[in-house]
């Protein structure tokens, strides 16, 4: 098993435990990005920076199972993710909050091959073994996690298929119901049912990041990729490959770089439209009907 990080019961006892008595924080600087959790830059007396997220004191469980994923991921030993420090939670003097610890990164310049080597070794984490990530089944995850800032299900499964289904499509559907007429509900049943015509298993489960689109990747200290914010679960590698399609996608030596290291099962562009459905309707269910025309799009071109 796989190491999990420390979890504190205060931001005080976090300094002590991590750095000793005579450390505290000699400045708090606000970061941008991120629409869910609030970000700092912590420097410390002793010079040390850390990278902070915090978010009410009930959210604590975004950040356990954000660093439970950070953790799966750097115990395959393929690509990088900053360090856990820990997570915690602190009652404050007013209003409690939880929050997370990592590693500072300063981001140096990108090496020359830096899609490819980002390829390269994503394709590496993606035929890593699964075997303690999902019990004693082939799909799914430790626990149940978060996609953006809502529930992701994680019930382990045998079948990609199944856990496709009823753990991605069937929960967001269900949330967004009432977006659909009866017509697009009957489509919606048609689409569940018949989704083995579509789907296929994979040659072997891989751990997934389950959140991969350019921002949820960032040029770390060495200059090459490093994966942040995961949604981690054990699923298809070419559900990942599909997500970094979807906001604009990755330069053209990432594909071509990912092909040649970890060859793509046919077909793999008639099932990605379905993979993406999954976020398209999580976008829905968080933002709003913004998202409704491409999610119909896609519900109709699986149900001619």
């Amino acid at each position: 098993m796989f190491k999990t990080p420390p979890h504190f019961d205060s931001l005080a006892q976090a300094l002590v435990s991590l750095f000793g008595n005579s450390v505290a924080i000699a400045r708090t600087d606000r970061l941008t990005g991120g629409d869910i959790n609030t970000a700092y830059g912590l420097t410390l007396n002793n010079g040390q920076k850390i990278f902070m997220k915090a978010n009410a004191k009930e959210n604590a469980s975004f950040f356990t199972a954000e660093a439970l994923a950070l953790s799966a991921i750097e115990s395959t030993k393929t690509i990088k993710t900053p360090k856990i420090l820990c997570t915690g939670t602190d009652a404050g003097e007013e209003v409690g909050y939880s929050f997370l610890f990592l590693e500072y990164i300063d981001p140096a310049p990108k090496v020359k091959n830096y899609w490819s080597a980002f390829a390269q070794e994503l394709a590496a984490m993606h035929k890593a073994d699964t075997q303690k990530f999902a019990g004693e089944k082939k799909f799914g995850f430790l626990q149940d996690n978060f996609i953006g800032a809502r529930k992701q299900k994680n019930n382990n499964s045998d079948s990609w298929i199944e856990f496709f289904r009823d753990s991605r499509l069937a929960p967001q559907f269900k949330e967004a119901d009432s977006y659909f007429d009866t017509n697009e509900r009957k489509l919606v049943i048609k689409l569940l049912d018949r989704i083995e015509e579509y789907l296929i298993e994979p040659e072997s489960p891989s751990l997934l990041h389950g959140d991969l689109w350019s921002g949820n990747a960032m040029c770390g200290s060495d200059g090459k990729a490093w994966l942040i914010d995961p949604a981690s679960y054990v699923g298809h590698a070419e559900a990942d490959l599909a997500m970094t399609e979807l906001f604009g996608g990755f330069e053209p030596a990432f594909y071509d770089a990912y092909k040649e290291a970890n060859p793509l099962q046919p077909g793999y562009e008639e099932r990605r439209d379905l993979y993406n459905l999954y976020h398209l309707l999580n976008h829905l269910n968080m933002f709003g009907a913004n998202y409704l025309n491409p999610v119909k799009s896609i519900l109709e071109e699986y149900t001619k």
